[in-house]
């Protein structure tokens, strides 16, 4: 059986940059960062005290969710629901007139319910085990942003949660595409959600040594493929689009944002937290994905890439990509890391980073690398420095790189009949 063609019809999202889509967007053309000294508790004596929170945001309300349900949610599941509530709305789609029972949730998560676990930790170390609200497991398990999703609507189709680090979007918006393509579901809510800015995520991190430390300099801080990058910023927010099979949307006259056509997934196998060094795990990846969007590499325009700013990422993606593209990696292919204006947001990056890449397909714009003043030897190609760049992109991918050596590659194309 021929496999369904798979289209985006929605998007939404809640970052450190904006709270919609549109508005994201225009900051990241502008270059804008969302990057400040950390406000929601006292960073003093972490090594890094800088990332990237949602703030000045209204969050979830009526007709959605009463105020007094709001004590049911980490902020991981309210960023989730607040964005695929703007996806589902810029879709148009009306789940009344449509089967319930082929229309699912995927959204992916590293964490989870991290500030849950970490404050009821603090209640029963201060007041004990009885004092532990019941709420607690129900907040922070992994599931609770897709389950929380589906109940939105009652949604009663497939339904699951990807935990596979900052890969978690990636993974979770590919399998979506593959149960649209075998016929399982007709709508996915696709993505990824992550809200590990608490004082036990942040303290792990430095411990790993993975933050910047540019402290006096938020905004300047993440810095992918600079010779002075050093390390990734801790960012928050969620990014969820509406995947939809192509002849459930023409029949329902719904706007085609842009095609999911490609889907590749490996691990390095090597290492739980660096990356492989030739980069020889993500490469494959690309390649993979390139195959199963039957697009060859020098189709591909715009490459919206992993680019975290830590040393190792930054050179073993490069290596990647130049194994892969060869000449046109040199010569025609635009590359740019939208980590730069908003930080690392995990689980929830290649959910942000794919409405990157179909907003180039959409407006001919490529989001700027910011602060990339002088580029690492070792990473060499066009990463569109400091401006954005205008240009026809027909097709675009989204790598997604996770701890565990999770490699996730997504290819978006210019949708045409």
């Amino acid at each position: 059986m021929a496999r369904r063609r798979v289209v985006i019809t929605g998007m939404g999202t809640v970052n450190p940059l904006a709270h919609d889509v549109d508005t994201t967007w225009r900051r990241l053309i502008d270059g804008e960062s969302g990057i400040r000294r950390i406000a929601r508790f006292d960073p003093a004596g972490y090594a890094s005290q800088i990332g990237g929170e949602v703030v000045g945001w209204a969050g979830l309300g009526e007709p959605w969710v009463h105020k007094r349900e709001l004590k049911r949610f980490d902020d991981f599941a309210v960023f989730a629901m607040g964005a695929a509530i703007e996806a589902v709305v810029a879709s148009r789609i009306d789940f009344d007139a449509a089967d319930r029972r082929r229309c699912g949730v995927l959204v992916g998560s590293g964490i989870g319910g991290l500030q849950t676990l970490e404050t009821q930790h603090e209640v029963m170390m201060a007041r004990g085990p009885g004092r532990v609200s019941p709420f607690t497991v129900p907040r922070l398990m992994v599931n609770a942003a897709s389950a929380n999703v589906a109940i939105l609507w009652g949604l009663g189709g497939p339904n699951s949660a990807v935990a596979t680090a900052c890969a978690s979007a990636g993974n979770a918006l590919g399998d979506a595409l593959r149960i649209i393509q075998r016929d399982q579901a007709d709508v996915m809510i696709a993505g990824g959600s992550e809200a590990a800015v608490t004082k036990i995520g942040l303290a792990s991190f430095c411990a790993l040594k993975a933050l910047s430390t540019r402290n006096e300099e938020p905004a300047r801080a993440s810095r992918p493929f600079d010779k002075d990058r050093d390390g990734f910023l801790l960012a928050e927010g969620a990014g969820v689009v509406v995947l939809e099979a192509l002849d459930h949307a023409l029949a329902r006259g719904a706007t085609v944002l842009a095609e999911l056509v490609g889907y590749g997934s490996t691990c390095d196998g090597s290492h739980i937290t660096a990356p492989s060094p030739d980069g020889d795990g993500a490469a494959e990846a690309i390649r993979l994905a390139l195959a199963d969007a039957d697009v060859a590499p020098g189709e591909v325009d715009y490459v919206n890439a992993h680019g975290t700013s830590t040393q190792l990422n930054d050179i073993s993606e490069t290596r990647a990509l130049k194994a892969v593209f060869g000449p046109h990696a040199h010569n025609g292919l635009l590359i740019s890391s939208t980590k730069s204006a908003v930080g690392h947001l995990l689980g929830a990056s290649g959910g942000v980073e794919i409405i990157a890449a179909v907003k180039a397909i959409e407006t001919s714009r490529i989001p700027p690398t910011l602060n990339l003043e002088q580029p690492d030897d070792e990473c060499d190609l066009d990463y569109c420095p400091l401006e954005p760049r205008s240009a026809n992109v027909d097709v675009a991918i989204s790598n997604s790189f996770g701890f565990g050596g999770h490699n996730v590659v997504l290819v978006v194309r210019k949708y045409e009949s």
